[in-house]
């Protein structure tokens, strides 16, 4: 072709990016590869391998190690042994380490996007514009971290060893993601990548050494899923961080429930993708391509549901086809491409049969009339329009380059659709209305919300979803605190087994008894029977009966979570006022101060003043947690763009409570306060032994002003009203505290709908420490933060 040609016609011409360099480097290792362990390459234990292929063209690209059970001793050991070291550096110490990883990536940025492109088969212009340079970002900003550390989280330590797997959508970007603040805050890490993109894993890990990074700091073990659950069981790993499929995460929270192990989830999406009629049409045109065919769709957040206002929706679609037109799909190293290949053609199959789903149940299907490579795993950018909510293809994430469209009328019809699905990850809302879009993304459930934009990430910004999206977050101060646990709860010891009570006999006589007085249940503001019409025995320290309480069931949760759920109102409630309600809560519990001190005495058989004590104590903390109510608020984050990105801490919505034996009214309050404080509603298990001290506090509720529903006690056994609460898909946490096999239990079935969950693992904790008991070190645990991201400027 001539130049004149390329002038008259404007087509793009081919212009491809050197690969010398990445396949040198792949033949200096005979594209073979093994673990990386203890700062060096090391081979597999078991001896065998996998073959990994570049997805562009199909060829064999390397081969890299099959990770054992031995390989995984072998990384943990290594990280276990470097761990008390790269702790003991220092913060300034740990931060001279990753500003050098920082600069590593910075020097050798080309080798990383060309190896990159060729093993994940994105399009060289993402790798080389987006991945590498927000990976260096996120190394350098943790770099800071380590150095503020000793300041800003003085009262944190680091976990330990933690193990991370990561997917094959963003290999590079997710390792920095996870191991940047794992490393900034003392942890070591044993890694392990998808077994489809392992290259640019082992290559930092290469570099890293070579910057000076000590031996069993990073390691790297690579292999299938069944490395990766070796990984998981392993009992000298402390985290785990896991970036993936919604299934595999719920098998995760399942192997991990009752060791001890903590977690954070990063999984699926399927984001809406919202434009109003007052949008600037071309503008969300575009930002319809970034948000669903870069990176081929291969993006957990990727906005894959396009909800369109019905008023502008038919020239939305033509002018959404003819953009489609324009999008050239070929070779990745070719800097002129706008897709790239899909990563596998396992993939690219699971894509085809969802497409072909779509179109039987009703979907018009558009696909750009642009020739793929005859060779390679390549998909077309494909519209389907016309879609239901209920069809697979609204309700299943795709992960390919395939957008699903439906209409809307109203913002509260948009808000239902964009919320009707079990994921909450990302969603987008396009308005020239500033006011409209910032009214609907707070009602959005999502991690995190795009406003007249879409992908945008930065290492100070939070990322992480709600509901089957995952819990924690990565990014930002919230991501650094997912490394490290509370200095006060370091040292833990398991709770005492408590001394099994008779009940004592008196003879029957002929004075006047007292009157007979069974506690009820505390459910919507009312005291009400249990359903299954049961009681038990409560008795004081020396087996004398101080009367009854009701048995719960599944029956009396269920109604108790009804409840809680119908008084959302809470969440909307000003902080001043929840403020103002826990003040009065204190104001009325000081008036009955004697009378609640007196039946502590005796349940617990603690002296008196001991139990006056615990009475201030819980005063004090319902004062405290009213002071918190309106000042445990977000932040505004600055990333590098023309915007802000506002931190918003938001209540979880329902949680489970179950409280421990030891301060029973002390730990009910502690828990249950943080919870309301911040606009969540509560269903709480009191004291199996001692639950007066509970049920006396219905009063205290009824006339503090509190709403029905807000603060829903059901007595009875522990154990098995946490299974009841675990298993409920419309309770959204779960905290639990008092034995070990009600912790695991929590953990294990809160997988239906991915809950979060607070336990003890059956280790005592100091109520009347502050330092372990209140404030920050619960508050963080109640709430959830969603971070709106608002550009501005032209």
């Amino acid at each position: 072709m001539s130049v004149a040609h390329y002038y008259e016609t404007m087509d793009y011409g081919p212009a491809p990016e050197a690969d010398g360099e990445a396949r040198a480097w792949l033949k200096r290792h005979d594209a073979i590869f093994g673990h990386f362990i203890d700062g060096a390459f090391v081979t597999p234990r078991g001896g065998r391998h996998l073959t990994t292929s570049e997805p562009a063209t199909g060829k064999p690209l390397a081969k890299i190690a099959e990770g054992s059970d031995a390989d995984v001793d072998a990384a943990v050991a290594a990280a276990r042994k470097a761990q008390p070291q790269w702790a003991k550096l220092g913060g300034h110490g740990r931060a001279r380490h990753l500003y050098a990883l920082s600069r590593m990536l910075q020097r050798h940025a080309r080798l990383f996007a060309v190896l990159e492109a060729l093993d994940n088969g994105k399009p060289i212009r993402e790798t080389r514009d987006l991945d590498v340079p927000l990976a260096a970002r996120h190394f350098l900003h943790h770099a800071g971290w380590a150095q503020l550390q000793d300041r800003e989280l003085a009262d944190q330590v680091p976990l330990g060893v933690v193990g991370q797997i990561i997917p094959w959508n963003f290999p590079l970007l997710m390792l920095a993601w996870k191991i940047a603040p794992a490393l900034a805050v003392g942890n070591t890490v044993v890694l392990k990548p998808a077994e489809f993109t392992s290259l640019t894993a082992l290559l930092f890990a290469e570099l890293a050494a070579q910057a000076g990074l000590p031996p069993g700091v990073l390691n790297v073990v690579t292999g299938d899923g069944t490395t990766g659950a070796a990984l998981v069981a392993h009992p000298g790993v402390d985290k785990i961080a896991f970036t993936g499929s919604t299934e595999v995460g719920r098998l995760i929270r399942q192997a991990t429930a009752g060791t001890g192990k903590s977690l954070t989830l990063e999984l699926g999406g399927k984001s809406p993708f919202i434009v109003f009629d007052d949008a600037d049409i071309d503008g969300s045109i575009e930002g319809v391509v970034d948000a669903i065919w870069f990176n081929q769709g291969q993006v957990c957040c990727a906005g894959s549901r396009l909800l369109v206002h019905e008023g502008i929706a038919e020239d939305f679609r033509k002018r959404l086809v003819r953009r489609m037109e324009t999008l050239r799909v070929g070779p990745p190293l070719d800097k002129a491409i706008d897709m790239g290949a899909v990563v596998a053609p396992v993939q690219l199959e699971r894509i085809k049969a969802l497409v072909e789903t779509g179109v039987k149940e009703g979907a018009r299907k558009y696909q750009a009339a642009t020739a793929l490579p005859a060779d390679g795993c390549f998909y077309l950018p494909t519209l389907l329009w016309n879609v239901q909510p209920s069809s697979t293809v609204a309700i299943e994430e795709i992960f390919g380059p395939v957008l699903v469209a439906m209409t809307f009328r109203t913002p509260d019809e948009a808000v239902a659709l964009a919320n009707n699905t079990r994921y909450g990850l990302a969603a987008s809302v396009w308005s020239e209305t500033i006011g409209l879009a910032l009214d609907i993304a707070p009602k959005l459930q999502a991690g995190v919300v795009w406003i007249n934009a879409t992908n945008l990430f930065d290492a100070a910004v939070g990322f992480g979803g709600y509901r089957e999206s995952g819990f924690g977050r990565e990014g930002g101060r919230e991501g650094i605190t997912e490394y490290l646990k509370p200095a006060a709860w370091a040292g833990r010891k398991p709770r005492p087994e408590p001394a099994a009570l008779s009940q004592a006999t008196d003879e029957a006589g002929f004075g006047v008894p007292a009157l007979d007085r069974t506690a009820k249940l505390f459910v919507g503001g009312k005291q009400v029977r249990p359903d299954g019409n049961y009681s038990r025995a409560v008795l004081s320290a020396k087996g004398r009966p101080l009367g009854e309480v009701g048995e719960g069931n599944r029956k009396d949760i269920r109604n108790a979570v009804a409840a809680a759920r119908a008084a959302e109102g809470w969440a909307k409630a000003t902080t001043h006022n929840r403020a103002q309600i826990l003040y009065y809560l204190a104001e009325n519990l000081s008036a009955r101060h004697d009378e609640f001190a007196a039946r502590i005495a005796t349940m617990t058989g603690m002296t008196g003043a001991k139990a006056k004590a615990e009475v201030d104590a819980s005063i004090r903390r319902l004062f405290s947690y009213g002071a918190w109510a309106d000042k445990y608020d977000g932040a505004v984050h600055t990333p590098p763009l023309r915007g802000v990105a506002l931190a918003m801490r938001e209540p979880i919505g329902v949680v489970g409570v179950a409280c421990p034996d030891e301060a029973p009214l002390l730990a009910f309050i502690s828990l249950v306060a943080p919870l309301i404080a911040m606009g969540n509603r509560v269903v709480a298990i009191p004291s199996e032994r001692h639950p007066l001290a509970a049920t006396d506090l219905y009063q205290v509720l009824e006339t503090s002003d509190v709403p029905a529903g807000v603060v829903n006690i059901v007595t009875g056994g522990r154990n098995a009203l946490v299974k009841v609460l675990a298993e409920h898909d419309d309770v959204d946490a779960l905290w639990v505290f008092g034995s070990k096999e009600a912790s695991a239990t929590a953990e294990k079935l809160s997988i239906g709908n991915l809950k979060r969950t607070l336990v003890d693992h059956g280790l005592a904790l100091d109520w009347t420490d502050a330092r372990a008991s209140e404030g920050e070190i619960l508050l963080r645990h109640a709430v959830q933060v969603k971070n709106i991201w608002i550009p501005y400027g032209d």
